[in-house]
């Protein structure tokens, strides 16, 4: 497969909402092609979208998108096209915990790579594994071939997607296309527990009893659940 692949489309939405928001919608997009090669960023895309309901005030104040940038632009059904041309089938998405991506469009049928939940994998000792946190984790600013004003502003489509892009390129160089895929596909392997009587602790530290009780717990979501009963494996191996 990835003998085929021509190009790596990062792309990047601000919405109005998270999935669990009712209603939300894209209302801007944009993608930052990586070269799987030569490991530079080739073409990028950026568009805003018309949504058919309001950005509420705590969207905004995250993504700074007001109604009248928005007022002119496409529908999200006509941008569709344009996010994905040119990219060939067995060319693969990227974006920083896809899932996010995948809820609004599944890529029709293309493989995904999650640069979140591959960093997590390759830089377990990272202070955190946001986009933004390993820009400067990594010190991408003074990298080869990063410009520091395409990866402004934070939390626009088009600067995130190049800012991810580049963490790409970064773990391209220490890990392989093929081994990427068989990570974004599998649950998160978080490190640290984010929540009870045990929050801030890594997992591989955490007492045996508490995992078993993560892992009996319904109401955990998937990435936490894996991973504990990754490490109660582990620990009964």
């Amino acid at each position: 497969m990835t003998s085929k692949v021509r190009r790596l489309r990062v792309i990047d939405y601000e919405t109005t909402g998270v999935p669990e928001d009712t209603g939300a919608e894209v209302i801007e997009l944009a993608y930052v092609d990586v070269d799987p090669d030569a490991l530079t960023v080739t073409d990028r895309w950026q568009s805003f979208a018309k949504p058919i309901g309001p950005i509420p005030p705590q969207v905004k104040a995250v993504h700074h998108i007001l109604e009248e940038d928005v007022a002119g632009a496409p529908a999200i059904r006509e941008l569709w096209p344009l996010l994905f041309q040119g990219c060939a089938t067995q060319d693969i998405l990227v974006a920083h915990n896809a899932a996010f991506e995948q809820y609004f469009h599944k890529g029709d049928g293309r493989a995904w790579i999650d640069t979140y939940k591959c960093a997590l994998v390759v830089w377990p000792d990272a202070p955190a594994h946001g986009n933004q946190v390993l820009r400067y984790w990594l010190n991408l600013d003074h990298a080869t071939g990063f410009d520091r004003a395409a990866a402004m502003p934070p939390n626009r489509a088009l600067p995130d997607a190049y800012v991810t892009a580049h963490v790409l390129i970064r773990l391209l160089q220490e890990s392989t296309i093929d081994d990427m895929l068989r990570v974004s596909a599998a649950p998160a392997l978080l490190r640290r527990i984010g929540f009870g009587k045990h929050k801030g602790i890594l997992f591989s530290e955490a007492p045996e009893d508490y995992l078993r009780w993560i892992v009996e717990k319904a109401e955990f979501d998937t990435d936490v659940t894996s991973t504990a009963r990754y490490w109660l494996d582990r620990g009964n191996s």
